[in-house]
């Protein structure tokens, strides 16, 4: 069973007031709670297990998506008293990943990207235990013109003269996770850092729509094209 997991459990601080009473995954563009164009693209690419961790507002995510059946999907929550940051979360979740490699991708995100080469990525990691994470990586967008990880040559480097923005798609395997400490909080990109020096990530470039919902603005800009879009 291919298994991703959501994060979901920051606060949305730049969000705010929005987030004051609604968790940041289930504010809305085009319709619909931003994490559920999530979901729905997992399900199409046949995902049929997901992790949500939640913090803020954790209850509000659970009853608003319950056990996921709708989209075809198997939910399990990780409930965290207080946001444990990105790898932290995935740390205190994988009890409930019974899988070697898995996808997690970001609750605030909209993207055309096809979770189906993210799939292939997940069942690559299951066989090879060389890669330890793979990145989607996307175009520097106007709010984060310096980017993220240098790129090149079809793959991630520790240096480099071009960089590109981390999208918050990705794949990983268990074990770069299962050193850190279950509870506490842990960054995830020093974790990637590491990976990208020892020759044990991988990425891809995708160049289509991505939008990071992450403020108001960003919120009302994917609103806008969503409902252009629609019939």
């Amino acid at each position: 069973m291919k298994t991703a997991m959501v994060l979901a459990a920051g606060r949305g601080e730049r969000m705010r007031p929005l987030t004051e009473s609604t968790p940041k995954p289930l504010l809305k563009a085009g319709g619909k709670p931003v994490v559920i164009w999530q979901l729905e693209g997992l399900a199409r690419a046949g995902f049929r297990r997901v992790v949500i961790n939640h913090a803020h507002l954790g209850r509000m995510i659970e009853t608003a998506l319950g056990d996921g059946s709708r989209w075809g999907l198997e939910i399990a929550y990780s409930r965290e008293p207080e946001p444990l940051e990105s790898a932290g979360g995935i740390r205190q979740a994988l009890a409930l990943i019974d899988a070697d490699g898995f996808a997690v991708v970001n609750g605030d995100v909209y993207t055309d990207y096809d979770y189906r080469l993210l799939a292939d990525r997940v069942e690559a990691m299951r066989v090879h235990a060389g890669v330890l994470a793979h990145l989607v990586l996307v175009d520097n967008p106007q709010h984060h013109p310096g980017g993220d990880f240098f790129f090149e040559y079809g793959r991630p480097l520790a240096s480099g003269t071009r960089k590109l923005t981390f999208s918050g798609i990705s794949a990983y395997r268990r074990e770069m996770f299962e050193r850190l400490v279950p509870g506490a909080k842990h960054r995830l990109a020093p974790l990637i850092t590491e990976a990208i020096a020892t020759g044990r990530a991988s990425g891809e470039h995708h160049r289509g729509v991505w939008i990071d919902a992450g403020t108001p603005q960003r919120l009302a800009q994917l609103d806008a094209m969503l409902r252009e879009r629609q019939p």
